[in-house]
């Protein structure tokens, strides 16, 4: 296909955030004296923005002022720590180097406070992503196609020249809402199975998968 741009999730297909994200809410779950969750438990928790992290992880019939709360303090906690144990995924860095050296632009697009997608970039792919949208006030998270809209227009590329890389089913979606060619990764937070249950028919395994579906040879 004739892809000019290549938008990808952060969580899950570019970089490994799970410990950090579980220690962030923990931290907060703990601060209230609110039982801990298993980072397994947040595995399934995360994907609609780090609110709804909160909102999945404190106890049910938590009042939301104490939601809110326990939000609060694990935004404060990751934003010191949400670079601790995060680790790109094998393979990740020398296939977006490829994609940059073919012309490809790209971009992340991350339901994560964007302080941490601009941070996240700067630390693990510096000079690697052409463009970055996070969560911020006046802009919808994922799955709405606030986020994929704003960076087409800024690359000046048309939907039908991108395409949308995700690990799970609010990544799936936002590709559909986008009107973005959608290519799953199975090494992320969901796997093939889930994904294809929730209507994924694409589903890569290797980072370097993505290269010949967008016309690249090794």
């Amino acid at each position: 296909m004739n892809c000019k741009l290549a938008v990808f999730d952060m969580d899950g297909t570019i970089l490994n955030t799970l410990d950090d994200l579980a220690a962030a809410i923990n931290h907060g779950l703990d601060y209230f004296g609110m039982p801990v969750r298993t980072t397994e438990e947040v595995r399934w928790f995360v994907g609609n923005g780090m609110h709804k992290l909160a909102e999945r992880a404190v106890p049910q019939g938590t009042p939301p002022e104490k939601v809110e709360a326990v939000f609060a303090e694990m935004h404060r906690f990751y934003k010191i720590h949400c670079a601790d144990n995060t680790k790109p995924y094998d393979g990740i860095p020398e296939m977006l180097k490829r994609l940059k050296a073919d012309g490809v632009l790209t971009a992340v697009v991350s339901n994560k406070a964007e302080y941490a997608v601009k941070s996240l970039c700067r630390d693990y792919f510096d000079g690697l992503f052409d463009y970055s949208a996070g969560d911020k006030e006046g802009r919808r998270i994922k799955p709405y196609p606030d986020m994929v809209e704003a960076v087409l227009e800024q690359a000046g590329v048309d939907k039908s020249e991108a395409v949308y890389v995700g690990d799970s089913d609010v990544d799936f979606q936002t590709a559909l809402n986008s009107g973005l060619f959608p290519i799953m990764v199975d090494w992320g937070f969901r796997g093939e199975a889930f994904l294809r249950e929730h209507g994924a028919e694409l589903v890569i395994f290797k980072p370097k998968d993505i290269l010949p579906l967008l016309g690249i040879t090794e």
